[in-house]
């Protein structure tokens, strides 16, 4: 998610003419990816969907980066920074889709029991 801010940033700076176009389309795709990969979490206990919702956060970050290097060959920005970011975003995420399911996909709650305590105002 720490994309997203530097994102939002860049699309500031971007021309008007291109508030409909590039715009939209980097607004959407650099949302996606972190919320793809937070829905496709809460989803893990089915490997295809969260395989699927992690397919689908890689595939914004693959967006994203063609997006950037739009604008950096229309002269917008530099974007070499956010490129290299997505970039990573995306080897990491096809790093989790290759080797997520080593992990546990039940998380080990502890017990919301309060200690037994017993209530010796009595005593006092």
């Amino acid at each position: 998610m720490a994309l997203v801010p530097q994102v939002n940033a860049l699309i500031r700076r971007l021309p008007d003419e291109e508030r409909f176009e590039l715009v939209s389309q980097m607004r959407r795709a650099s949302r996606s990816v972190p919320t793809n990969i937070a829905e496709g979490y809460a989803k893990r206990k089915s490997s295809k969907e969260f395989a699927n919702y992690l397919t689908t956060a890689m595939a914004s970050a693959n967006e994203m980066e063609v997006h950037l290097k739009i604008a950096d060959q229309l002269g917008y920005a530099d974007v070499s920074s956010l490129i290299e970011g997505y970039n990573v975003v995306g080897r990491q995420l096809n790093k989790l889709i290759a080797s997520w399911q080593r992990f546990p996909t039940t998380s080990k709650r502890t017990s919301n029991k309060r200690p037994a305590t017993s209530n010796h105002s009595h005593d006092r």
